[in-house]
């Protein structure tokens, strides 16, 4: 069922577990990440970039999530916009279907140079206004993270300031907050085990207690397939993701949504790499497509597992986008 991803994000707040949430270009990747959901009894969140829209010409991502609605009746999930950089994008996210947007006015509309303030609360402000109107979710971001993923990144980290969180929610009025704590966007995230900032998500915890956290760039780059890539062919230099375990920490402090694109990214093409390199005569899609869809299901849920949202899904209320405006409407 896809519901508002406000409610997924307060559940798993409230009962501290993480709710992982997973990018996504294609049908494979949605089936896979559907199928882990379900067998583990998990809560999820389908992410699209703006990148994965454009790619999918729109238009089929909406029907994947309608198809996903008729499948999975019995999934609690919610459709996200990862990374929308404008209003309109966000209005075209909301007309595709999407119970949930994000809106990085951490970064100006280029993705890449980091904004101010003053302009950060001004362009969340008008998606919040937006949105709500529709019952769907938004989440913003305050404070830049390393890296660039799909296009999107300053390249350079700067941590959230708690007091300035504060401000930024009861200014913009969003659901939930994207911090930086030392995380990291892509594959190349750090070249020795990271410290991540913990103590921030403690602070902002302090200050707001009701407000889920969301923690970008959480993929861990797993060092098997790391090397099952570079055994079957790729150029990856050795890189360190973030471990489980210091995810593990945050979510017990309250992040309650975990971004993970590069770790699927990798299960796929591990595999597809592998199927080359043995079977050189195979030329069929499905031979290739079908085992990476196996491998990425069984990396979600994993990822589902270790994040504590295994079995959640029954608790999930289920409320759709029309109760949610009338909740907004009335506070």
């Amino acid at each position: 069922m896809l519901v508002p991803m406000k409610i997924l994000v307060d559940h798993a707040m409230k009962h501290q577990y993480g709710i992982g949430a997973f990018n996504a270009n294609n049908m494979e990747q949605i089936q896979a990440i559907m199928e882990a959901a379900r067998e583990t009894g998990s809560p999820v969140i389908i992410q699209a970039s703006r990148g994965a829209l454009q790619y999918s010409q729109f238009t089929f991502f909406k029907y994947l999530i309608l198809a996903v609605e008729e499948a999975y009746p019995d999934v609690p999930f919610a459709a996200h916009l990862d990374h929308g950089n404008t209003l309109e994008a966000v209005k075209k996210a909301i007309d595709l279907g999407f119970s949930s947007v994000m809106i990085d006015g951490s970064l100006m509309e280029d993705g890449k140079t980091a904004s101010t303030y003053e302009y950060n609360v001004q362009v969340t402000k008008s998606v919040v206004d937006y949105a709500h109107q529709y019952g769907v979710t938004v989440e913003g971001e305050i404070g830049t993270l390393g890296g660039i993923e799909d296009g999107v990144g300053s390249g350079e980290i700067h941590l959230t300031d708690p007091l300035q969180a504060k401000e930024f929610v009861a200014e913009t009025g969003l659901d939930t907050l994207a911090i930086a704590i030392g995380t990291s966007h892509g594959a190349y995230k750090f070249t020795s085990t990271p410290l991540l900032a913990l103590n921030v998500v403690q602070e902002i915890k302090s200050l707001m207690p009701d407000l889920p956290l969301v923690m970008h760039g959480a993929s861990s780059v797993p060092r098997e397939l790391t090397n099952k890539i570079n055994q079957y062919g790729g150029r990856m230099p050795d890189a360190i993701g973030v471990p489980i375990t210091s995810i593990q920490e945050a979510i017990k402090l309250g992040v309650a949504k975990i971004n993970v694109d590069t770790d699927g990214r990798m299960a796929i093409t591990a595999t597809i790499r592998e199927i080359f390199q043995k079977h050189p005569e195979k030329f069929d899609p499905r031979d290739y497509l079908k085992p990476a869809r196996e491998a990425l299901k069984e990396l979600v849920a994993a990822k589902m597992n270790d994040f504590g949202a295994h079995g959640r899904g029954k608790d999930i209320a289920q409320i759709n986008l029309t109760a949610a405006r009338k909740f907004y409407q009335s506070h």
